[in-house]
């Protein structure tokens, strides 16, 4: 995988090379705030949590914002639809065709983390938070999932007991889209 950043790029054309949640910086590295572009075509293997607020921007497809500890529970999402995203607020996509979507977030967003809730009871199942300035998204992505799919204890509800599935991993690139980040930069 080879990427440039940019001062200005074609969304639909670059999202022709992205893959289910690449989240990849677009823009050159100074650019505050930073987009991130992804192509979806399936859920969001996890609530994503940032430390720092961010705005979502859909442009292509439909699907649904899931949110956790928030006012609302979900928001539908069509072409053209901006959803903000209050800081520390988990959330995934949900999309119901393949979509292109936009994600700003702070240039340095300090902290990340990733949850997973359970489908039973809704409590939360497990958490993975990691420091930005020391491992890209991608990578803490990657090594979280890894470690909620090898360890079954990491899978059991804490409140109703209830094992969860693994995360699908499928068709997820983190490791090739950390690499171009880092090649690049």
């Amino acid at each position: 995988m080879e990427f440039h950043r940019k001062r200005m790029f074609d969304a639909l054309t670059t999202a022709r090379e992205c893959g289910p949640y690449d989240e990849l910086p677009v823009l050159r590295k100074d650019i505050d705030p930073q987009i991130h572009l992804s192509r979806n075509d399936r859920p969001q293997p996890f609530f994503l949590i940032s430390a720092l607020d961010s705005m979502l921007v859909n442009l292509v497809g439909e699907g649904t914002v899931e949110l956790r500890g928030s006012s609302v529970n979900s928001f539908s999402l069509v072409p053209g639809d901006l959803v903000y995203v209050p800081a520390g607020t988990p959330h995934r996509l949900v999309p119901t065709t393949e979509s292109v979507m936009l994600r700003h977030k702070a240039l340095e967003p300090t902290l990340e983390g990733v949850a997973w809730f359970c489908a039973s009871c809704d409590a939360e199942v497990h958490r993975d938070e990691f420091d930005t300035a020391k491992e890209l998204p991608q990578e803490g992505y990657w090594r979280a999932c890894n470690e909620f799919n090898a360890k079954a204890e990491l899978r059991s509800c804490p409140s109703c007991g209830t094992e969860h599935p693994p995360a699908d991993l499928t068709g997820i690139r983190w490791p090739e889209v950390a690499e171009a980040i880092r090649a690049a930069d």
